[in-house]
């Protein structure tokens, strides 16, 4: 499958939403593109439009974007870009989303302290193994279990 991946640079411009869904965690937040260009004839630096676009995330990359993103900040966001287009109050209008794969705080313009996240517990993440005829009943934890696991693979 063809997709567009893009890798922008720019500023957190909204707070994270966060919201925790049956497959997992999902978030999103805006987030600020502004190009810097050096105008010869004034010797100055000069702001170009902002584009703007909604990062989305999910899972893992979700928790721990609503934990470590504040507004304002500046990131490296990677992802896969989509255009979509939409008709508010009669008007055709252009959004452009990226499903974000990875997000980080941009060094060249600051320090960042890494803190590794804490794994899930491991009957939580690891398959279940095959049931069989001869196989007694599973609880209704363990059906439970088996149907959030699945609904995440």
């Amino acid at each position: 499958m063809n997709e567009t991946l893009v890798t922008l640079v720019g500023n957190a411009a909204t707070a994270v939403d966060f919201r925790e869904t049956a497959t997992g965690g999902m978030a999103r937040f805006r987030f600020a593109v502004t190009p810097r260009r050096w105008d010869r004839e004034k010797q100055l630096w000069a702001d170009g439009r902002t584009s703007f676009y909604t990062v989305w995330s999910w899972r893992t990359l979700a928790a721990n974007l609503a934990g470590s993103v504040s507004v304002g900040e500046p990131l490296v966001v990677h992802g896969r870009l989509k255009v979509r287009e939409d008709e508010q109050a009669g008007q055709r209008r252009t959004f452009v989303d990226v499903e974000a794969v990875a997000v980080g705080h941009d060094l060249s313009r600051g320090t960042s302290a890494f803190r590794r996240a804490p794994r899930m517990e491991p009957h939580l993440t690891e398959r279940p193994e095959r049931v069989t005829d001869g196989d007694t009943e599973e609880s209704p934890k363990e059906r439970e279990q088996v149907g959030a696991m699945a609904a995440v693979s």
